[in-house]
């Protein structure tokens, strides 16, 4: 019986394995066949495979490339490696998009302000009395030697050297040169002077030739809105501007309001050049609103988003301060400074040359950490005044040199700063805090004149040149007395992507 079981379990294999064979070689047969009968299918399936996977790399590999030059754009515009940054297009499509998305890398340009936080808990504290000088007067009239009246007025009047080097030695009683002489132009209408004469809290802002439109200050507490006169100087030009393309509102007394800004336009511009109209109303804020006490001064593309009283607490009151000015971003140097604006086209070159050179040759060394000074540059768009004598003063001398040289003023500041010496103290705030004092729009559009574009200081010789502004600018009409011809200005080493 064990030996039939055996042989029957055998054979059940033999089995098996025979039908397990058969099975494998029908398969294969089966293969064979599909294969023969179809050689076409297979092939098609593998080539549309093939071209989906090769457009599929292809697609991310393009995206790599789109993300490469973007990463590549955006590090050219931060380096500060001079041939990457000058490729760098800062007003590109391409920024301004990532930068609305918030993927581009933010500066660190902006930071806290240690203000106050409820503007009607500020003190106003008494006037600053007046040292040196205690009294100041301005030159309203130019004469000649033998007291007659000069025939061609000009706004900043007929200065001589002779009467710039003494303006600077401090004496208790002074008279200098300080703009608006008899028949120079920049005319008030008398409904302006009558409405600033009650202003002693003063924001003021300009805007000329039209390049701006006027921007309301936010965050103002009412307290603010009742103590401040915000006045926006405007030309006719800016005028027409604004009543095209603004809504503006005339009161009983005639006055033209835009918000909470007060129009106040000035006719019969002094100068030919729209910067250099700009710098009356900036520097010159005391002549303008004589009966002002303080002053805030705002460049007109600005949003001032501050209560003006705390920056007056913060910026002059909490440290007994007269003046306040932020530093400049990137340089300390006037030398930089002359230097960035000739390379980026910002005005002459052969006219900065010879403004720096005038400045180095009368002893105006570049900034050191050695200097009293934290910067001899500022970021002027924002200025912070208590009408005293030494800060009016210091305003008149610095628009002189505004007046005398180029209308970049950030070149004079310095260097009025380094005459007056010890005399003038006042607050140069980190740039920081500058930036978050405001929001900046951008210009309606660019101006410029033909002085900004000279080559050569020949062009200015003869009548047919065709450059009007002899009215003011680098002493035209009075040769400087000093040798500059072996002046050679101090190297500068480029030192932002800004430079």
């Amino acid at each position: 019986m064990e030996a039939q079981a055996q042989a029957r379990s055998l054979l059940l294999r033999g089995y098996r394995r025979s039908d397990r064979s058969d099975h494998q070689s029908r398969a294969k047969d089966d293969e064979i066949d599909a294969l023969s009968s179809g050689k076409a299918e297979p092939m098609k399936i593998i080539w549309r495979n093939g071209f989906v996977r090769l457009v599929f790399v292809c697609a991310i590999i393009w995206v790599l490339l789109i993300l490469f030059a973007l990463l590549f754009h955006l590090w050219s515009c931060h380096s500060s490696i001079s041939f990457l940054s000058a490729l760098c297009r800062k007003d590109s499509k391409v920024l301004v998009i990532l930068d609305s998305m918030g993927l581009t890398p933010k500066p660190l340009h902006r930071c806290p302000i240690p203000v106050l936080d409820d503007p009607n808990a500020v003190v106003i504290p008494e006037k600053t009395p007046d040292t040196i000088p205690k009294k100041l007067s301005y030159i309203e009239i130019d004469k000649k030697e033998n007291g007659e009246e000069e025939s061609s007025p000009l706004f900043g009047g007929h200065q001589s050297w002779a009467q710039r080097e003494e303006s600077f030695k401090l004496k208790s009683s002074m008279k200098v040169h300080c703009g608006f002489c008899k028949g120079g132009g920049g005319e008030m209408e008398e409904i302006d002077k009558k409405f600033v004469k009650k202003c002693k809290f003063v924001v003021a802002s300009g805007i000329f030739d039209g390049y701006d439109a006027p921007q309301q200050p936010t965050n103002m507490s009412t307290r603010s809105k009742k103590l401040f006169c915000f006045l926006m100087v405007v030309d006719d030009v800016s005028l027409d501007f604004i009543q095209q393309n603004t809504s503006m509102k005339i009161d009983k007394d005639g006055g033209r309001w835009v918000g909470i800004w007060r129009l106040i336009t000035l006719h019969n511009l002094p100068f030919d050049e729209p910067r250099r109209n700009g710098k009356v109303p900036k520097i010159l804020t005391h002549r303008l609103f004589p009966q002002a006490q303080y002053s805030i001064w705002i460049d007109g593309k600005m949003e001032l988003i501050v209560d003006p009283l705390l920056i007056l607490e913060r910026y002059l009151w909490r440290g007994k301060h007269i003046f306040a000015v932020a530093c400049h971003k990137h340089h300390k140097s006037i030398y930089e400074e002359g230097d960035a604006i000739k390379r980026r086209k910002r005005y002459a070159r052969p006219l900065i040359d010879l403004h720096m050179k005038i400045y180095y040759y009368e002893g105006m060394k570049p900034w050191s950490p050695n200097k009293r000074t934290l910067s001899d540059v500022p970021e002027g768009a924002v200025l912070i005044r208590e009408h005293t004598t030494m800060t009016n003063l210091f305003s008149c001398l610095w628009f002189n040199e505004v007046n005398l040289f180029t209308p970049r003023d950030q070149l004079s500041f310095g260097y009025v700063v380094y005459r007056l010496g010890e005399a003038l103290k006042f607050f140069m705030f980190p740039n920081c805090e500058y930036n978050s004092l405001f929001i900046l729009h951008r210009h309606t559009r660019e101006h410029s004149s033909k002085v900004e574009w000279v080559k050569s200081l020949d062009e200015f010789k003869g009548n047919n040149s065709g450059l009007k502004e002899s009215k003011a600018g680098l002493g035209l009409w009075l040769p400087y007395p000093g040798d500059l011809k072996s002046v050679k200005l101090p190297p500068v080493a480029r030192s932002s992507p800004a430079g």
